[in-house]
């Protein structure tokens, strides 16, 4: 049995959260309630991901589990030292469980936990569910993290938002939330276009426009505060994603500012804790 302390539960709903690295080159989260800590994925290296956690004032030493979405090397790349530094539980599906073992390195086996895709696991008072996304990966899912009433959603690295998806992730608090290239500004870029077919493609990653459209099918009474996640570094600006997603979800009778807001994630920069 795994030694980490498990915390004690409490009554509140308060669900905390930062967006400690979102883009193409590194994505790591941060999540807390009153009695837990969750990490979801470690793309950079352990030393930047303790430095963005010392940004927002906490510790790895707070993390009490850490989840993994798929086995791409922007979403694992510290996991393996940060696993045997901090000696952390890590949960994932089987089929990325075996995907990323060649690449973190020996994992102790009382650290390693399975999560299933569909499923519900319970992180004290945290329920984590999971659920599947199209991607180029070997099974990826990403999770909705429930306190008491209070709902956070995690959605990015697909090539597009199912129906199904869909019903899982509606009417959250607040959303992490895929808007990772400009289709005009990937079209004319200088990827080779093996790359630009499968980042456009239905297990590639979603562009601003479509992020807009899938949000406007999502966002309930709930809603208030979305963040635009994963943008390519060559493909994509901050500005131009507010812009386009803003313009969609206006011809959808949503208006930015009023109904819902729109924050910028970062590849090197934490957001600020936000509690909802």
């Amino acid at each position: 049995m795994f030694a980490k302390e498990v915390k004690t539960a409490s009554q509140t709903d308060e669900l905390r959260f930062s967006i400690l690295a979102s883009g193409s080159s590194g994505n790591a989260t941060l999540i807390e309630t009153a009695n837990q800590t969750i990490l979801v994925d470690c793309g950079l290296s352990g030393k930047k991901i303790e430095n963005l956690f010392g940004e927002v004032g906490r510790s790895m030493t707070d993390v009490d589990a850490i989840l993994v979405t798929h086995e791409h090397v922007d979403h694992i790349k510290g996991l393996g030292v940060l696993a045997r530094r901090y000696e952390v539980p890590i949960y994932a599906n089987a089929k990325t469980w075996a995907a990323m073992e060649p690449s973190i390195g020996e994992i102790n086996s009382a650290q390693k936990f399975q999560f299933d895709m569909e499923t519900v696991k319970s992180f004290g008072s945290l329920q984590v569910e999971s659920f599947g996304v199209s991607h180029d990966a070997a099974e990826p899912m990403f999770y909705i993290f429930h306190s008491g009433k209070k709902k956070f959603v995690m959605i990015t690295d697909t090539g597009y938002v199912s129906d199904r998806m869909k019903g899982h992730i509606a009417n959250a608090d607040a959303y992490l939330f895929e808007s990772n290239h400009d289709v005009g500004m990937l079209r004319m870029g200088r990827y080779p276009w093996n790359v630009k077919r499968r980042i456009l493609g239905d297990e590639g990653h979603v562009s601003n426009e479509d992020a807009g459209i899938a949000m406007s099918e999502v966002i309930g009474d709930a809603t208030k505060r979305i963040y635009l996640g994963h943008l390519s570094k060559d493909n994509n600006m901050k500005d131009l994603a507010r812009m386009s997603v803003s313009q969609t979800l206006a011809g959808e009778g949503i208006i930015v500012g009023e109904q819902i807001e729109l924050f910028d994630t970062d590849p090197e920069i934490p957001t600020p804790i936000f509690s909802i």
